[in-house]
Formats: structure tokens, C-alpha cells, sequence
């Protein structure tokens, strides 16, 4: 690193991430020069009416724009890769990943209409590589989609090493294991300065089960429902899951069949890069599919999160075009619920169990492996990498803090574990690591298009929601400010109409004296801005005073 002054110290401002399932980024600068590692996405929570997509605030990225040689992918999920087709939108950049991370998010970014507006460049297990000032090495890791990197960073400073979201899986579907030999070397050798480490399951006691466990227990489940069609449903990007519940389905004598876009479009490249392997001959297409005996059919879909539009919440709702699901149906959700997700997966679970089928999903069986260390699992990659310093990433405040003091206990100097939330700015010198200011990293909300909802739109959606809407119209004289119509009050959400006659009354009563009220004492109407102010108070205390809300109170005052 001839080139990268000695004296240069390494900045990381956490985007997104930090306090929260979703969002992950980080900018990583060097020598007055920056990547990103990860752009992902968050869905939104419940108390975001009408939000499709939470993305983190790309001010600080967009301002510097100039300073932004590349995006370093550690993996094809959405919340580390889906965020890309929008800061594309604003900034021009490189993109380095694995073959099947690359592909993944090529997609989104195609539909968008953006891939001239960067370049996707492939690295290999192991390879180091140059990108501006950074020297970067991808290390492998397993994880619940294939070809995961950590990624190594050798600066002035030391090693600082991002393990991306990991797990230590002994037995994975593919043999590819987390490479903890180059970690060790890499601690032997120059030492880890720093370690940035997935706190998804730090609290959670032991070691995550191996992916190959879930395909015994599929093929079990497939073998004791051979008079059922069995449909399953999993992440689109969870290549090893698909692959064993392809397994399961040759094993015991099926087709298999996808349904859904993502779902067709990822293993139809999968296989294409020879990631999957499903024979050509017991590959059918949903049509088809429907003409076979159900005991001979599998089918893999899109939905395991309840996503309203997925293939499953159609068959849930009965609404589905190619599939209608009863009680000759067993389905299995093979998946574990993201949080904030819990609500909608049990709409559809109950659903499908409203239909008849037979539903079977992680609380019932083991059909599901998380892809994330616990917490034996990050006590080992703590005492392999044995760090300087430590900041735990990639999870809720908790996840965080129970990582933290874990790190403690595993040795690390207490002063040099840092809790970091998004939008904190850390930096690493010859000395030390210490906070050193903050970047913009609120929520980007997405309705429909990037950037048309912001916290106004989103607290009167909720207003909205939880207290309804009243509206009141009254046309007055505009010399004399005598009230010519009205008030008429139109409401939605507050009260029913026709149920509510003599209360509506009332409130028009209300609102057609504090209208009439001589605001100036002198007989003079009072001006267009006064009278709607009296309206809009005198209803919204009326409102509170007889029912305890406060809805949205919209005053239309018309002059003629």
C-alpha cells in the first residue's frame, strides 16, 4: 500500500444496520477516497402504513459522490444488496461481488433501467484485490445463500476485518465451510486491528444447526405425505434450501415445479452457473404441474414472509391462478419469520389452514436453519481472530449489546468495544478506534417510487389509520363573513354518519358558532385564514371533548 499515506486513518460511518434487522451499509473511507460495503434494504414495519421498502438516507453518499470508488457485496440478500437500483439513481459506482451475489442483484437493477450506470465485477474465494486505495480480501464464509464474503481490509492501520453475516457450518450443502484458517492466519500473521462481526443470534445459546440437518427432516416429512402434493416455500435466494427440497421431491418420486417471479428466475440462474442441481427431466412448468397427480407434484414458491402479493398469500387467499390448495395439500413455510414480519406469515398460515391443507412450519418441525452464528459460534470466531478492537454490526440494540459483552468476555479490552448505531462515524488511527461524529441516516421510506413519503406524509398515514378523518365545508359572504351553506361535516374513520346524526349536529352547531364569532369587535368579517383556524379548532375540541380523538380535522372554507 505504497501509495496510502501511513498516517491515514480508516473512517467507517454506519448507514444503516446498527439497531435494526435490514438497512445494512457502511461507508469505509481511506486516504480521502470510500466504498460501501453492502446497500440493502428493510421492509417496513407496521406502524408504517402504505411503505413498500425502508432504504437508509443517502445524503452523506450522495454528497460525496466523488469520493465513491466501488460497493463491496458480502452476500445476495436483499437487506445487504436491494437498496442498489435506487442509489443508482443518484450515483455511479462499480459493484464487487460472487458470481451468484452479482447475478442476484444484476436483477433488480436491469428492471430499473440502471445497469449502464455501473459495472458488476466478480472476485473469487480468496482473491485479493485493489480497489482505489483499499486492499481488499474476500474470505469466505457459509451462510443461508451461497458464495458469502467476509471481507479483509489491510490498511495503515491493521487488518480490519468484516465477517458479513456467517455461520460455522460444518457439513454445508456445498462443502464451501467459513474459511477460519485464513482468519487465523490473517490474526497470526499481521494481526486483526479490528473486527466488525454479525450479531443477528448473539443471543441465542449454542451452535446454529447445519443446513444438511433441515434436508433429513424434509425428505422425512416428504416421505410420511406421499398421497399429498407438497408445497414449499423459502427464500428465493436460499439456493441450498432449494436444493434440498429438490432433493426431497426426486427422493421420493415428484416433479418439482416453481411459482413465483423471483423464484423461477433464481433457480433458472442457479442452475445455469451450476449452483443447482436439479435433474432436467423432474423440472416441470407450473402448468404442467397442474395436470399431474398431486402425489407426484412439489412445488417451490415465493412467500414464506406473507409478503400480500407473494404466490403463497394468493393460495392463502385463494386467489392464486395456477394453484388452489386443500386438504390433499401439505405446505411447508421453510423460513423462519424476519421481525416485524410475524403478523402477516400468520394470516397466511391460517389461510392455508382455513383451506384444509396441512401446515407445517419452524414451531412445528425442523424445517428451517438460521444462517447466522450463535453464540458459541461467535466465541469462536472472536478467539480465531483474537482482535484489538471489536464493534458488533448487523442486528437490533440488543443483538449489539449481548455481542458487546461478549467480546469483553472472550478478552477484548473493554475501552476498544464500541456499541455503534447508524449514523455514528468511527475512526481507527495508529492509537486508537473512537467515535468521531455523525452522518444523516434516517429512514428513506418507498411508496411506490423513492423518496415520495417522508415523516409528515408517514405521521398523517397514522393519524389516519388510528383516528380517521373529519372534514368540514362552509361557504361564507365575503364582505359580511355570513355563513351562505354549511357547515357540512363529511367523515371517514371517525364515527359512521348514519349512526351518528345528533352528534354530527352537534358538531355543526359547535363549528357554525365559533364562525360567526366577531373576531375584531368591530362588524367586520373576519379574514379567510381566521375563519378556517375557528373551524378546524372548534370541531377538533368538540371532537376530543365528546369521543376522546383526534382525528384529522380538514377545514374547507369556500368565500363568495
Amino acid at each position: 500500500m505504497a501509495t496510502v499515506s501511513e498516517q491515514s486513518p480508516l473512517r467507517i460511518a454506519f448507514l444503516g444496520g446498527l439497531g435494526e434487522i435490514g438497512r445494512n451499509c457502511a461507508w469505509f473511507e481511506l486516504d480521502g477516497k470510500a466504498v460501501l460495503v453492502d446497500c440493502g434494504l428493510m421492509f417496513p414495519e407496521p406502524e408504517m402504513p402504505g411503505v413498500d421498502l425502508v432504504l437508509p438516507d443517502f445524503t452523506y453518499v450522495i454528497e460525496n459522490r466523488d469520493r465513491l470508488v466501488g460497493c463491496l457485496l458480502t452476500h445476495g440478500h436483499e437487506d445487504h444488496c436491494g437498496g442498489l437500483a435506487y442509489l443508482l439513481r443518484e450515483v455511479s459506482f462499480p459493484i464487487y461481488g460472487s458470481e451468484l451475489c452479482l447475478g442476484l442483484a444484476r436483477n433488480r437493477i436491469e428492471e430499473a433501467g440502471l445497469l449502464d450506470r455501473t459495472e458488476l465485477v466478480t472476485v473469487r474465494d480468496g482473491e485479493r484485490r485493489r480497489i482505489g486505495p483499499f486492499d481488499v480480501e474476500f474470505v469466505p464464509v457459509a451462510h443461508s445463500v451461497p458464495h458469502g464474503f467476509a471481507l479483509a481490509f489491510h490498511t495503515p492501520q491493521g487488518v480490519v476485518l468484516h465477517t458479513g453475516d456467517f455461520k460455522l457450518d460444518l457439513n454445508p450443502v456445498d462443502g464451501r465451510r467459513t474459511d477460519l484458517g485464513r482468519i487465523g492466519a490473517l490474526a497470526g500473521e499481521e494481526g486483526i486491528r479490528l473486527l466488525l462481526s454479525d450479531s443477528t443470534n448473539a443471543e441465542e445459546d449454542g451452535y446454529s444447526p447445519s443446513e444438511t440437518s433441515i434436508g433429513r427432516s424434509l425428505l422425512s416429512l416428504f416421505e410420511a405425505n406421499r398421497e399429498r402434493r407438497v408445497i414449499a416455500a423459502c427464500f428465493a435466494s436460499h439456493v441450498h434450501r432449494v436444493q434440498q427440497l429438490a432433493d426431497a421431491a426426486v427422493a421420493s418420486g415428484r416433479m418439482v415445479a416453481t411459482l413465483g417471479r423471483s423464484m423461477g428466475r433464481n433457480v433458472a440462474y442457479a442452475r445455469e452457473i451450476g449452483l443447482l442441481d436439479i435433474p432436467e427431466d423432474r423440472l416441470v412448468d407450473i402448468e404442467v404441474a397442474r395436470s399431474l397427480a398431486p402425489e407426484k407434484v412439489c412445488i417451490i414458491c415465493t412467500g414464506s414472509q406473507g409478503e400480500p402479493m407473494s404466490a403463497l398469500a394468493l393460495m392463502a387467499a385463494g386467489e392464486n391462478r395456477w394453484v388452489k390448495v386443500g386438504e390433499k395439500d401439505l405446505v411447508i413455510l421453510s423460513s423462519h419469520a424476519i421481525p416485524g414480519n410475524e403478523t402477516n406469515v400468520g394470516k397466511v398460515i391460517d389461510g392455508l389452514c382455513r383451506t384444509g391443507a396441512e401446515v407445517v412450519h419452524s414451531g412445528l418441525a425442523k424445517v428451517h436453519a438460521s444462517g447466522h452464528a450463535m453464540r458459541d459460534e461467535l466465541k469462536v470466531m472472536l478467539s480465531v481472530a483474537r482482535p484489538r478492537a471489536f464493534i458488533p454490526v448487523h442486528g437490533e440494540f440488543r443483538h449489539l449489546l449481548h455481542h458487546a459483552r461478549l467480546a469483553v468476555q472472550m478478552g477484548v479490552p473493554e475501552e476498544s468495544v464500541l456499541i455503534a448505531e447508524d449514523g455514528d462515524v468511527v475512526e481507527l488511527d495508529q492509537d486508537r478506534v473512537d467515535f468521531v461524529g455523525e452522518v444523516p441516516s434516517g429512514y428513506l421510506y418507498v411508496d411506490g417510487i423513492v423518496g415520495d413519503v417522508g415523516p409528515g406524509v408517514l405521521r398523517d398515514r397514522r393519524i389516519l389509520a388510528e383516528e380517521g378523518l373529519v372534514v368540514v365545508i362552509v361557504t361564507v359572504d365575503s364582505q359580511t363573513g355570513t355563513v351562505l351553506t354549511g357547515p357540512e361535516i363529511i367523515t371517514r374513520g371517525w364515527v359512521y354518519a348514519p349512526e351518528a346524526e345528533k352528534l354530527l349536529d352537534e358538531a355543526r352547531e359547535a363549528v357554525l358558532a365559533a364562525i360567526e364569532e366577531d373576531a375584531d369587535g368591530d362588524g367586520h368579517a373576519a379574514d379567510f385564514e381566521t375563519l378556517k383556524r375557528r373551524a378546524r379548532s372548534a370541531l377538533g375540541r368538540f371532537v376530543h371533548e365528546r369521543t376522546r380523538r383526534r382525528p384529522m380535522i380538514v377545514p374547507v372554507v369556500m368565500e363568495v
